[in-house]
């Protein structure tokens, strides 16, 4: 058997997301490789050195052409190869978009549907391409994975797609190996912060919900003015409201914002911090909350998409359209030791429950499957 892979997502210097998702998946395909289950990973560019080496069964073939690279180019090439005799038996794509004609079975991964949820956040063109092209790789696929049972609920509702056709497969996450991969990380140094602080990391967007972070911080601050808040992130779609939210609360020397930061710097984040908070009113699976757990970082989150799907009971929630309630879960964790020592515990526990060789190995069960 032949397995085509569309690894371009992980081919890029800044992995976060669906990027570390793909790679763990061709580390995983690389490592089960063999002469009866072979590889060809499509990509737009020459590999970087940290995606897996080739091997006699996992190799990759750059296909050149960047604009509608997955609407034209891809299929040309998918076309050429099926014509010869070593030609790809199934075609698996990691992130959403799968080539427009594959002339072979399809499985394409969703990890959410933002873009529907939240349309105003997303430029024209990326809501366009998103919307559509996702539409028809779903109506085309002859296997759908999504990565949480909040996201296979999305592509049942918005897509119609039948559930029999949609694989359920959790996100994996191991520490030891995520240290040097964890989300939204980047480059600049952060200034010197003060204990203690609330940390939050991810993309500066509405979505994210960092407002009514925010808004809870100037709630706590009336009772508990030692408290700071650090937003670790790159900026996102329509940040500039959350910049001016904070300076009209006269909160700016309350607030550290960091922008991207080193993996060794984001670790300390996490590991110093009194809690991690994640306010989002959606995440396809929330990565950043087992990261925080691994630390030994107590989290409250969201009640929201598939937070509880994620945390458990090992970690506290709140209403997100409720900042009151957010700040008075923070009160709680400063108050109640008990608590705190074991959230820190249960989390140590819940990321037990989620491993990227499991995630692959599901993967790959559901990919050789479909080879009659």
């Amino acid at each position: 058997m032949i397995i085509g892979v569309d690894g371009n997502e992980a081919n890029v210097r800044e992995k976060v997301g669906v990027s570390v998702y793909t790679l763990k998946h061709l580390f995983y395909f690389q490592k089960n490789s063999s002469s009866n289950l072979r590889f060809i990973v499509y990509l737009k560019k020459p590999p970087f050195n940290d995606l897996p080496d080739e091997t006699p069964y996992f190799k990759y073939k750059v296909v050149s052409g960047s604009f509608l690279w997955s609407q034209i180019f891809l299929p040309l090439e998918l076309l050429k190869n099926g014509l010869s005799r070593q030609r790809i038996n199934l075609f698996f794509s990691p992130a959403h978009y799968a080539p427009r004609f594959s002339f072979c079975p399809t499985v394409v991964t969703i990890h959410d549907v933002a873009y529907l949820h939240y349309p105003d956040e997303f430029l024209k063109k990326d809501l366009y391409q998103l919307r559509n092209w996702t539409n028809y790789s779903l109506r085309n696929a002859t296997k759908i994975i999504t990565v949480s049972k909040t996201t296979k609920k999305d592509v049942m509702y918005f897509y119609h797609a039948p559930e029999n056709k949609i694989e359920m497969i959790y996100n994996g996450f191991e520490k030891e190996i995520d240290d040097q991969m964890i989300s939204g990380t980047g480059g600049e140094m952060i200034p010197p912060i003060i204990s203690p602080y609330v940390l939050y990391v991810g993309t500066i967007q509405p979505r994210k919900n960092i407002i009514a972070l925010i808004r809870a911080m100037t709630a706590l601050n009336k009772t508990h003015p030692e408290f700071n808040l650090v937003i670790t992130g790159k900026k996102g779609w329509l940040f500039d409201q959350i910049f001016k939210e904070a300076r009209n609360l006269y909160l700016e020397n309350k607030i550290i914002f960091t922008g991207y930061v080193t993996d060794e710097e984001l670790v300390t984040l996490y590991q110093k911090a009194f809690c991690f908070v994640l306010p989002s009113f959606y995440e396809g699976f929330g990565i950043p909350v087992l990261e925080a757990m691994s630390f030994g970082c107590p989290v409250i989150s969201s009640f929201s998409s598939s937070l509880p799907e994620v945390g458990g009971e090992a970690m506290l929630y709140f209403d997100p359209d409720n900042y009151s309630e957010l700040a008075d879960k923070i009160v709680l964790l400063e108050t109640d030791k008990k608590l705190r020592s074991e959230l820190i515990k249960k989390g140590y526990q819940r990321i037990k429950l989620f491993s990227w060789n499991k995630c692959a190995k599901e993967t790959l069960k559901i990919l050789t499957s479909l080879h009659g």
